[in-house]
């Protein structure tokens, strides 16, 4: 891995790297932040780890620069992964609307053309990411949970049961809970995957725990004054989903919040704390 830049924070550091991803066949970038702990590790000593997935539109640098988690990671001695959201570059399809496309990679692994080729972003958030930050930095793939937020919440939801054991701890926010039911999801699952609904289930979080648990609490926050809260989220249709499964967690709403990252920030020490129990940082 390449460091394209960093910096001390909080006693921690910050850095943004770059890889290479065989799953997209582009070049990659993540931001990672380790904690104070990772100077005083011991041989063989590793860091628990929380991928973070963001929404719509966002590269690994929003969350890392508008959230604040630094501070609170830094405390529960946890490194916190950030990766972009799409492959890019030269070659690399692209959509006008800001909902498709680079940016929006929606965490699965395209079938349909022009997507095919690069936008493999299941793919490379569960292997070539893993691989990369685990390989390259005192991280523990055995102890990593996954938060994210809106399209990233929709993609911790997802991946953390389509691949069980991979993740030990869940979280959320504002998480696109339904997408077969809502424009934002209707237009990447039938861009990326094509026209066959029953294909779509697979990739909806609502659909998913209907039937399904994590082994574990699941901790989500939601704003009760998000504006895309009926068009683009539909939280009552995965809370609806825990209910039918008996999952474990919490789908907290706060009124007053919206869709911003006022609002995540607002909520990540909760969330990290979250992860440390649940990982044993």
């Amino acid at each position: 891995m390449n460091i394209v830049s960093e910096c001390r924070c909080f006693g921690g550091r910050q850095l943004t790297l770059e890889h290479q991803s065989a799953s997209t066949g582009t070049t990659m970038r993540v931001a990672v932040f380790l904690p104070p702990k990772a100077d005083t590790l011991g041989e063989g000593e590793t860091l628990a780890g929380l991928v973070f997935l963001s929404g719509l539109t966002c590269t690994e640098e929003n969350v890392t620069i508008k959230s604040g988690v630094q501070r609170y990671a830094a405390e529960a001695g946890l490194a916190f992964i950030a990766p972009d959201t799409s492959p890019r570059g030269e070659g690399v399809a692209d959509d006008e609307r800001y909902n498709m496309g680079q940016g929006a990679g929606f965490y699965v692994d395209a079938t349909q053309a022009p997507w095919a080729p690069h936008f493999k972003m299941e793919s490379y958030i569960t292997k070539d990411l893993i691989d990369a930050v685990t390989g390259a930095l005192p991280i523990d793939r055995g102890r990593l949970g996954v938060s994210g937020h809106s399209m990233g919440g929709h993609g911790a939801l997802t991946l953390a049961l389509r691949h069980p054991g991979l993740f030990k701890s869940l979280s959320a926010f504002a998480p696109i809970a339904a997408p077969m039911d809502v424009e934002w999801g209707q237009v990447c699952l039938g861009g990326y995957l094509g026209e066959d609904q029953s294909l779509w289930e697979a990739h909806d979080a609502s659909r998913l725990y209907s039937k399904q648990t994590f082994p574990g609490p699941v901790l989500i926050d939601q704003g009760d004054d998000d504006p895309w809260l009926d068009s683009g989220l539909r939280p009552e249709l995965l809370e609806a989903a825990f209910q039918a499964s008996g999952q474990e967690g919490e789908i907290r709403r706060h009124a007053g919040y919206d869709h911003s990252y006022f609002f995540v920030g607002s909520f990540f020490e909760d969330h990290i704390r979250h992860h440390a129990r649940q990982l044993g940082a």
